[in-house]
C-alpha cells in the first residue's frame, strides 16, 4: 500500500486543485485494460470505468468538462463505436463534470438523489456548487437498481445508501468480473465523506462490508480514486476504516475530547493514509463526529 502513497497524494492534490482552475491542457488521460470488456481511464478527478464491445460504449463517470475531448479521444483509441450510456456513481463534480458534453451523445443514468443534488446545487465542506445546467442532469434515474444489457454484460448499478453521499451507486460488470466502487473506495488514502449530503462513516463501512460479502475471489475493483485494486485491497481499506473507528471509540470511552485526540494523534497508525485532501486531523474529526451522532448522543455539546 505504501508504494502508492506518492501517486495517491498527487491525485488528491490534483482533485482539490481542479476546483481552482487547474490547467487541464496538461492533464493526460491514461487507459488501462482491466478485464473482459472493461477498461479504466485516469486523468484528473474520479476514475472512469468503461465497457467496450460490439454494441458500443458504456462509460461510468466522466471527470471534468474541459477533459471531455481528451476522454473522447482516449475512447477513440480503443474503439470507433459510439457512447451508448453514461452512468454516474454519485453527484460530485470530479465524477459528473463531463455530463453536459458527453450527455449530448448518450443518456445519463444515475440514482434519484444524484439528479436532485445536481439540479438543486450543493454545499459540501465549505464549498458551494451552483445548480448544474439542464444538459448535465441524468435523464434516467433509479431508486434501488438499474441494469444495462450491452456488450454481453449485465451492467448493474446498485444503490448503497448513506456512505460517501446519499446517492452512491456501485457498478457491477458481471461477466467481466469487475466492480466500480465510485467514491465508496479510496485506495491508499482516507476517503472523503460528504456528511452534508447524506454521507456517514458508519454507512460507508456498512456499504463496503456488503459489497465485500458478495464479491467473488479474483474480482477487479476500480476505486473512485487511486490505482486499480482487487478484493484484498478493498478488504484492507475496510480494515483501516474499522480500525480507526475502534481506536476513536476507545478514546471517547476514556473521556478524551476531539482536540485531545488530534493533539495526541490517536490515529497515528494510519497516518500513511493521510493526504492534503483528507489529512489525519480531518479524518479523526469525521470519525469522532460520526460516533458522537450514532453512539454517544448524550456526549454532544
Amino acid at each position: 500500500m505504501r508504494k502508492y502513497l506518492t501517486i495517491l497524494t498527487a491525485i488528491a492534490i490534483a482533485t482539490t486543485a481542479t476546483a481552482q482552475q487547474t490547467d487541464f491542457s496538461k492533464v493526460e488521460i491514461k487507459v488501462q485494460k482491466v478485464a473482459g470488456t472493461v477498461y479504466m481511464l485516469t486523468g484528473a478527478g474520479g476514475n472512469i470505468g468503461v465497457s467496450i464491445g460490439d454494441d458500443g460504449i458504456v462509460i461510468v463517470d466522466d471527470q471534468f468538462a474541459p477533459l471531455a475531448p481528451k476522454i473522447k479521444a482516449a475512447l477513440k483509441g480503443i474503439t470507433d463505436k459510439p457512447i451508448r450510456f453514461i452512468l454516474n456513481t454519485h453527484y460530485h463534480g470530479d465524477h459528473t463534470g463531463g455530463n453536459e458534453v458527453l450527455g449530448r451523445e448518450a443518456p445519463i443514468i444515475a440514482h434519484d438523489n444524484v439528479r436532485k443534488r445536481l439540479a438543486s446545487g450543493t454545499k459540501a465542506d465549505t464549498r458551494e456548487t451552483p445548480p448544474a445546467p439542464k444538459g448535465a442532469l441524468p435523464i434516467v434515474t433509479f431508486n434501488d437498481t438499474a441494469t444495462i444489457h450491452l456488450n454481453g454484460e449485465d451492467i448493474r448499478a446498485v444503490h448503497f445508501p448513506n456512505g460517501h453521499t446519499d446517492g452512491d451507486a456501485v457498478i457491477y460488470f458481471t461477466r467481466s468480473g469487475v466492480v466500480h466502487m465510485g467514491d465508496l473506495f479510496f485506495l491508499g488514502t482516507f476517503p472523503f465523506v460528504d456528511v452534508e449530503n447524506g454521507g456517514s462513516v458508519h454507512g460507508l463501512i456498512a456499504d463496503v462490508q456488503k459489497v465485500l460479502n458478495d464479491m467473488p475471489e479474483g474480482t477487479k475493483v476500480i476505486p473512485g480514486h487511486g490505482p486499480l485494486g482487487d478484493k484484498d485491497a478493498l478488504s484492507g481499506y475496510l480494515d483501516a476504516l474499522k480500525g480507526t473507528v475502534a481506536i476513536t471509540n476507545e478514546a471517547i470511552q476514556r473521556g478524551e475530547t476531539l482536540e485531545q485526540m488530534k493533539t495526541e494523534k490517536v490515529l497515528a497508525a494510519w497516518e500513511h493514509l493521510a493526504s492534503s485532501f483528507v489529512p489525519l486531523e480531518k479524518w479523526t474529526e469525521l470519525v469522532y463526529n460520526d460516533l458522537i451522532e450514532t453512539r454517544y448522543k448524550d456526549k454532544k455539546p
